[in-house]
């Protein structure tokens, strides 16, 4: 009879790690506050600060119930074990076999929760495509980020909204900002952050020669409970109202309310042309500039940590820091982690996973702070 303790003994091993990740003894004493908030009487007087609530026990419940899930899978499959061992019934090995690679494999998919510890990763994200150079070809570029992006979120099941884009000269766009809104969605996305070059022949060129196009892509968190962190004087902001032409193409309603908010003393700009009326275009790109200035005073604080230690920063959109060759070879490689693949079609496609954690266990080898 097949001796399985050592394989359940080393998932024990992982449970207690996934405890100390999860912070599960933190949401077991969190639990209690938050029903008593929740069942509070005059909890949505404040509807802003309820949905907080509710989206915080709502992700608590979810890491508790897969935690204790797990828990007493091992159990039960422990108990499965030495019951086999006991009677020598060697028909129940199969069965102890399947349960304990199927908890093996889930406890993989979930040890990647260890990697998103920045202190926004479980927000949804704002994301910002700019093409850059390469004429028509960094355009179309641009737009094949955006496809990929969108692609990316419908298989995580993230919602996403087009709050804003712009056509390109000729072919694809110039620009398109977007959120993604799922949990975890800015952890994943930070990855993405930076400048990604493109390798291929070009379909703009009659001579069917080989293009180098380039895009920027700039991630900030989207920070829903902003107001109490961000002043903002109406004097420092220039809004603009506008009728959208529809950019982006399918991507983007067409309507009469479009809003462009910039923020004077930064030069920060959001607009949205996504919602319904102009006074819902108007908040939207409110919130979403309160969300980038508060992560630039971030960047700012940082920029000062690193003068005060000697360290030069890492932030630069002038250097790619993500290449995609289709010709004359094929191949994906990001620059930070120094993965390689070769199935560009399939990234383009939607298939990030891996470049994504690639990049979050280099982050977190090199001790760089999220």
């Amino acid at each position: 009879m097949q001796d399985f303790s050592p394989r359940t003994a080393a998932l024990r091993v992982r449970l207690d790690e996934a405890a100390e990740y999860l912070r599960v003894a933190e949401l077991r004493a969190r639990r209690p506050q938050l029903e008593a908030e929740l069942g509070r009487p005059d909890l949505w007087d404040d509807a802003a600060a309820a949905q907080v609530l509710q989206r915080e026990f709502a992700e608590l419940e979810d890491d508790l119930n897969l935690y204790d899930s797990l828990a007493g899978r091992i159990e039960d499959v422990e108990t499965l074990s030495d019951l086999a061992r006991e009677e020598k019934d060697e028909s129940l090995e199969p069965e102890i076999e399947r349960e304990l690679d199927t908890l093996a494999a889930e406890f993989g998919r979930m040890e990647t929760r260890a990697l998103f510890t920045g202190e926004y990763d479980d927000r949804d994200a704002i994301v910002e495509i700019n093409s850059g150079a390469g004429g028509v070809d960094a355009q179309d570029w641009a737009e094949m980020l955006l496809r990929m992006y969108l692609r990316w979120a419908e298989r995580h099941g993230f919602d996403t909204a087009i709050e804003a884009a712009t056509d390109g000269t000729e072919a694809g766009i110039s620009s398109a900002e977007f959120t993604v809104k799922g949990r975890l969605a800015y952890g994943w996305l930070r990855a993405e952050h930076g400048v990604h070059r493109l390798v291929r022949i070009s379909p703009f060129d009659n001579n069917a020669r080989r293009q180098t196009s380039f895009a920027s892509v700039k991630v900030t968190p989207f920070i829903d409970d902003v107001d109490s962190n961000i002043e903002i004087d109406d004097k420092d902001l220039r809004i603009d109202v506008y009728r959208s032409s529809g950019a982006g193409g399918q991507h983007v309603n067409v309507t009469d309310s479009a809003v462009r908010i910039t923020h004077l003393p930064t030069g920060v700009v959001t607009s949205c042309q996504n919602e319904r009326s102009q006074h819902q275009n108007k908040d939207r790109a409110m919130a979403m500039l309160k969300s980038k200035l508060l992560d630039l005073e971030h960047q700012k604080r940082q920029a000062e940590i690193d003068a005060i230690r000697g360290e030069t920063s890492a932030v630069d959109f002038g250097s790619q820091d993500r290449n995609y060759v289709l010709q004359p070879y094929q191949q994906v490689k990001d620059l930070r982690s120094g993965l390689e693949l070769t199935n560009p079609d399939a990234v383009l496609d939607g298939d990030l996973d891996g470049l994504m954690e690639a990049f979050l266990r280099w982050q977190r080898a090199e001790g760089i702070t999220a």
